[in-house]
Parts: C-alpha cells; sequence; structure tokens
C-alpha cells in the first residue's frame, strides 16, 4: 500500500526550521522565536509589496476608476435632470391647455345661461304686460 509522503515532508521541513533557528539563537528559545517572528514579517511585507494593484499603481487605478464612477455619476445626474425639466414643462402645458379649455367650457355656458336668463325674462316681463312688442 502506498501511503502518501506528504505529511513526512511537512513535518521534516518545519523540524527543520525549528533547528534553524534554535541553532542561530545559540539554544535560547526566546531569541530564536523573535528572529522567526522577524523573519515572517519581513517576507510577509515584501509578498504584500510584490502583489499586483498594491502601492502606486493602486491609487492610480483607484483614481481612475473614481474618475469614470464619478462621470457615471455626473452623467446619469445631467440625465435625470433633463428629463425633469422636460417633464415639468410637459405639465405645465398640459396644465395650461386643461385650464383654457375649462375656461372655454365656463364661457360656453354662462352664454347659455345669459341666454336662457332672457328668454326667462321676456316671458316674465310679457306676463305683466312689459314687453315691447
Amino acid at each position: 500500500m502506498s501511503r502518501s509522503r506528504v505529511p513526512l515532508v511537512l513535518g521534516l521541513t518545519a523540524a527543520g526550521g525549528v533547528g534553524y533557528y534554535l541553532y542561530s539563537a545559540g539554544g535560547d528559545t526566546k531569541v530564536a522565536q523573535k528572529k522567526a517572528e522577524a523573519d515572517a514579517h519581513r517576507v510577509s511585507t515584501q509578498f504584500k509589496s510584490e502583489l499586483p494593484g498594491r502601492g502606486e499603481q493602486a491609487k492610480k487605478d483607484a483614481e481612475k476608476y473614481g474618475a469614470q464612477a464619478g462621470a457615471k455619476v455626473d452623467s446619469a445626474y445631467s440625465k435625470t435632470q433633463n428629463e425633469l425639466q422636460k417633464a415639468a414643462a410637459e405639465a405645465e402645458a398640459y396644465a395650461k391647455d386643461a385650464k383654457s379649455a375649462a375656461q372655454k367650457k365656463v364661457d360656453e355656458f354662462d352664454k347659455k345661461v345669459e341666454a336662457e336668463a332672457s328668454k326667462a325674462k321676456s316671458g316674465i316681463s310679457s306676463w305683466f304686460g312689459g314687453g315691447g312688442k
């Protein structure tokens, strides 16, 4: 049966790393631990600085994408403003048309009422002997 050798290799590598730091520290475990932490921090910092999208390039990309997003927001805002102004103008024109139509109907009604009142007045006057016929 074949078993995986990965755990054995990882274990030997870890033991070798511990042995290296203990040997370089002269057998002092506290010093070995501090050296290992310092090395880990240095490697982590170096790795992070080499990642794409870090540092100056990240700032440039962020500014570029920020400017693009700002332009899109400005464009959407101006488009919305234009549409709102157009809608307001259309609503105002519709209100004006509705007002003039209503005014026209009121004028027609007034003329009709005045004509009917005039007829009624002449009819009542004729009952009492008035009327200049």
